[in-house]
């Protein structure tokens, strides 16, 4: 089945919440004509056009059965954006909201039986807090654990809304909060966050074999030290979304390692197709993504981070074959099914054919 592709709408802000000193809740009201648009799947985000015509994506918050559009912004060292949203927002402000993408998500089903783990550092907690409340709710035989990694008590968004769910769900939700800047009577519960403290926690608190998902948010270098340690493991099913992605030390050039196709020019035909409709452009393996290049003659394709987090951006290699600079959004059969992320993408063959409908 096609998936809908994604559309920009202007939104009206509702209700701007303070959550921290440096976070706030924004919920959106959905126009009479839009629901359907806006119909999210727990873990999602939405992507906002700035005024500087820049895409940042804010995950949304609340569980689809909640009726509400509501993200969280975290204020960023730097972003003129996120500090505008977090001092200066007010209800009947309006701003340009694409639909809701992503595929850092679950999809609950009553009759499962399951064990989760959630682990969540800073903001990684807005998708979270979604997908954590969606599988509460729609589960009843399951159980989740949650785990909230913050600098200090006072950094923690969504505190209350933790709470809330863990008075709902006293004997299916257990919640453990890691402070790395504030000491905790409990030393295992005091410092960073990382594969040893981790290993630990789970050793006193959770039956990793008995897991079955595990659902990791936050910053790219914790979330990676502590997807290895899982993955070692080999216990349940790991899903991870990061923030702030960057090419790791020593990452070769974009295209550096990129053979030139063996035409005239060292060019390769590549062909993406979007919403029935087939646009070519001529592109070198070591010239820009095929995304930015395919822009240049298609000014819908979706697109949101350009960092190779989202997955708004991925499609199909139905001919031909490309190579990924970074890919922090696929999973692994996802990728052996000929999927790719367009953004991080450079033709290996003469003739490459994408489909983003696929």
């Amino acid at each position: 089945m096609a998936r809908p592709q994604a559309s920009v709408h202007p939104l009206t802000v509702a209700r701007v919440d303070p959550l921290t000193d440096e976070a706030v809740a924004i919920t959106f009201e959905v126009p009479d004509d839009l629901p359907g648009d806006y119909a999210f799947v727990a873990g999602q985000h939405l992507t906002i056009l700035g005024p500087d015509d820049v895409r940042r994506s804010f995950s949304l918050c609340c569980a689809p059965s909640s009726g509400t559009l509501r993200i969280g912004v975290k204020r960023l060292p730097g972003g003129v954006f996120s500090d505008q949203v977090v001092s200066t927002l007010r209800p009947g402000d309006v701003l340009e909201v694409m639909t809701p993408a992503g595929r850092f998500v679950a999809e609950p089903d009553p009759s499962r039986k399951a064990s989760y783990v959630a682990i969540a550092a800073g903001s990684g907690i807005t998708p979270v807090l979604s997908i954590v409340t969606a599988l509460l709710e729609g589960e009843p035989g399951s159980t989740v654990t949650l785990l909230c990694a913050n600098r200090t008590a006072a950094s923690v968004m969504f505190l209350d809304e933790v709470h809330d769910l863990k008075d709902a769900h006293p004997t299916r939700l257990q919640v453990l909060h890691v402070l790395s800047r504030e000491a905790r009577d409990a030393t295992l519960l005091s410092g960073r966050l990382d594969a040893a403290r981790l290993a630990q926690l789970l050793a006193a608190f959770v039956d990793s074999a008995a897991v079955d998902d595990w659902f990791l948010c936050g910053p790219q270098p914790m979330m990676t030290e502590l997807r290895a340690l899982l993955v070692a493991r080999g216990t349940g099913r790991v899903h991870v979304e990061l923030f702030h992605a960057t090419a790791p030390s020593g990452e070769p050039a974009r295209g550096g390692r990129l053979a030139q196709v063996a035409t005239p020019d060292g060019s390769a035909r590549v062909v993406a197709h979007l919403d029935g409709r087939a646009s070519e452009i001529d592109l070198r393996p070591d010239g820009p993504t095929v995304l930015d290049a395919m822009a240049t003659v298609r000014g819908d394709l979706p697109f949101a981070c350009k960092g190779g987090v989202c997955g708004t951006c991925r499609a199909k290699v139905v001919q031909g074959t490309v190579a990924m600079d970074l890919n922090y959004a696929l999973e692994p059969d996802e990728v052996a099914g000929g999927y790719v992320l367009t953004c991080q993408s450079h033709p290996t063959a003469t003739r490459v054919v994408l489909d983003y409908d696929a």
